[in-house]
């Protein structure tokens, strides 16, 4: 039998979404608010998997089963937030579980005017796995709770010229506490994350060991967010926290450790060293070095002789 090709559901309007789950259409066709418990339909018949064209912040009460973080598995059931930008595929299995909360779904259009339109990249949760949502303690739930009651109190009022600002606002708001209470969760899971790390500089310690550099070229952030599991940009903001560099730095701290080691030790060239570094061009190796440590590597080695 020939398998079907997956083809995602894609909604280009929150007026499609509410519609197909059997909500009636929004006060504003740009913004609104999802009570979970006033979903009637089945999200299974959403199929396996859908996108949609603008944001969506999932606060949900309660998680069940067991949530990832990096190689190991934790229970998890008192909820949190999970965000979720334009186009970024969401299988229906993470919709499917029987839970209480909100969902806020906004058009990038209704911010687009405003400096949080601008602003967005900041907020890099939006590209976490959700796998790496955000747990919140009982203070900060009645702080997010009271938020989306917010939100949802402002779309039920009368429509007029402060209606976008205020809402803007109270988005750009919710998005600066989830900031705050990220930090405060890589901090706290610190013990789980400081496994992480170690496994990281293990990685980075046997890929320049064994060469692998000079037949793959230099890690990249990819590699390594792939082999510990997390995603890239969750991993740089774990790592900036807790150490204040992201995984670039990191990796290019290692690889500067390596070539001190190489400069010092053996008569390699410094052209044969950015080769097996994984440089194509000694030069962008040289510029990288002098970047680091503000002496050349040949200016490193010739510190040896004096």
């Amino acid at each position: 039998m020939t398998r079907k090709n997956f083809q995602p559901h894609i909604f280009e309007s929150v007026s499609q979404l509410l519609q197909a789950l059997g909500l009636p259409k929004p006060t504003h066709p740009l913004i609104a608010l999802v009570d979970y418990k006033d979903i009637q339909v089945d999200t299974q018949n959403l199929g396996t998997g859908y996108l949609l064209n603008f944001y969506k912040i999932s606060f949900k009460k309660h998680f069940a089963g067991q949530i990832r973080y990096g190689q190991g598995h934790y229970d998890f059931e008192e909820g949190g937030l999970s965000f979720t930008a334009p186009n970024q595929l969401i299988s229906a299995a993470q919709e499917e579980k029987d839970y209480s909360g909100y969902t806020l779904l906004f058009h990038a259009d209704f911010i687009r005017n405003y400096p949080l339109g601008k602003n967005m990249i900041k907020y890099g949760f939006f590209s976490y796995s959700v796998a790496e949502a955000l747990y919140l303690s009982d203070k900060e739930k009645k702080v997010i709770f009271s938020l989306f009651e917010a939100v949802g109190m402002e779309l039920d009022s009368n429509i007029d010229h402060f209606s976008q600002d205020v809402l803007v606002s109270q988005i750009e708001t919710l998005l600066n506490y989830s900031n705050r209470f990220y930090n405060r969760q890589f901090i706290t899971r610190k013990v789980v994350h400081n496994d992480m790390i170690a496994e990281m500089e293990s990685y980075l310690s046997g890929y320049f060991n064994e060469n692998k550099a000079l037949l793959y070229g230099p890690p990249t952030v990819e590699q390594l967010s792939d082999h510990l599991n997390v995603s890239r940009r969750y991993l740089s903001d774990m790592l900036r926290s807790l150490t204040g560099q992201t995984t670039q730095q990191h990796i290019h701290a290692r690889l500067i450790e390596k070539a001190k080691d190489i400069l010092s030790t053996s008569n390699l060239t410094i052209a044969e060293i950015a080769y097996q570094l994984g440089f194509e061009y000694p030069q962008s190796f040289n510029k990288l070095f002098k970047s680091k440590t503000k002496v050349s590597p040949l200016e490193f080695r010739q510190s040896f002789d004096n």
